[in-house]
């Protein structure tokens, strides 16, 4: 039996809001409002009302507790779901240090809480 699972760092589901912009260039293609689904220490599975092309570059605003973090990145693929819902796997492009730092202890604290039970 094989492992299907490409992922370099384990995801843990989270819901939190964020304010997506995608991009084709310089060019703003959509906006929205969506929820995450999951996040790891390189990637973010969204959850939108509509399609976001693969490869298109995102930039979003993440409510993540008291912080607003800013991240970039690149939309891996999208599949449509039930009600109009939109699944899309964002690869981050780099994070600024501070962003990383959040994300990073955000991470450990679901994954303390993981080891607990």
């Amino acid at each position: 039996m094989s492992n299907s699972d490409k992922r370099k760092h384990a995801r843990y589901d989270t819901l939190n809001l964020f304010y997506i912009t995608v991009l084709d260039g310089e060019t703003v293609v959509h906006q929205g409002m969506g929820r995450t689904l999951n996040v790891s220490e390189s990637g973010i599975l969204l959850e939108t009302r509509f399609s976001v092309k693969a490869n298109s570059q995102v930039a979003l605003s993440i409510g993540f507790e008291e912080e607003i973090l800013e991240i970039q990145g690149q939309a891996v693929y999208c599949k449509p779901g039930d009600e109009s819902i939109h699944e899309t796997g964002v690869s981050f492009s780099s994070l600024e240090d501070r962003t990383r730092s959040i994300l990073l202890n955000y991470i450990k604290a679901f994954q303390s809480q993981h080891t607990e039970t």
